[in-house]
């Protein structure tokens, strides 16, 4: 089978010359969920933002056997979902209607197609009846479910995810846990939430300083101690360990 995503010797620098990402192998089968973890400036918002030719670096990465480049970027963006650690930065349009069918209509939708595709999608996440609604008079965990449903409305194939749990309270991070847990998609999930991790994702790639310094079950690399703590993380507590969200 094909991959879902496939990266091979991927290297990127900032103009600043800081070194993010320096020579990254690696494949995603499709229908995996894989989390991403590391310290601060390990590497892991670059990477995700490769995922779609937001960023471009040198290398290569293909989706679904499609390498990325200039010519093939329409088609990638609407495999591959990003979804910002602020939600703020996915939200612009003056309704939450108009925000969710913006990426449907840009693709060449009808208004009628685009229309289901928005309710579609807010009723996935659970915001159905909000489609009048201004964003930014949302709450924040709202916020971070429709800017999920952007993302859906596109029915991509793969979801990239980045820092989803941040600034949720406890019941919106168990609200966005169930709802992510639900997504029929590849999931790539960048977080120093571990605890979420743990429930979400069967592996785990842990990036420090641009490298890959570990790859494999979520379960092993939670578990070992002395990799985490090496490399600026904390354990995760015994009693997170023990559920896991429903997955589709």
């Amino acid at each position: 089978m094909t991959a879902a995503i496939d990266i091979l010797d991927l290297h990127f620098s900032y103009p600043d010359g800081r070194n993010a990402l320096r020579g990254i192998d690696l494949r995603i089968e499709q229908g995996e969920s894989v989390g991403i973890i590391g310290p601060n400036g390990a590497g892991k918002t670059t990477l995700l933002l490769h995922l779609n030719g937001i960023l471009q670096g040198t290398g290569e990465i293909a989706v679904f056997g499609l390498r990325i480049d200039k010519s093939s970027l329409k088609s990638i963006r609407k495999d591959v979902g990003v979804v910002f650690q602020d939600p703020d930065d996915q939200l612009f349009s003056s309704t939450v209607f108009d925000d969710v069918a913006f990426g449907p209509l840009n693709t060449g939708l009808s208004a009628e197609q685009a229309s289901a595709r928005t309710r579609e999608a807010l009723a996935e996440v659970g915001m159905a009846g909000f489609e009048s609604s201004v964003p930014h008079h949302l709450s924040f965990g709202e916020k971070k479910r429709v800017s999920i449903a952007t993302v859906l409305s596109m029915r991509p194939k793969i979801l990239a995810l980045d820092e989803p749990s941040s600034n949720l309270d406890p019941r919106q991070r168990r609200n966005l846990i169930q709802l992510l847990g639900s997504l029929r998609a590849t999931k790539l999930i960048a977080s120093h939430d571990l605890p979420l991790i743990f429930q979400l994702c069967d592996r785990t790639v842990l990036l420090n300083s641009g490298v890959i310094v570990a790859d494999g079950t979520t379960t092993d690399i939670m578990h070992d101690r002395a990799l985490l703590e090496a490399n600026d993380l904390e354990a995760v507590p015994t009693e997170f360990t023990n559920t896991r969200a429903p997955q589709s």
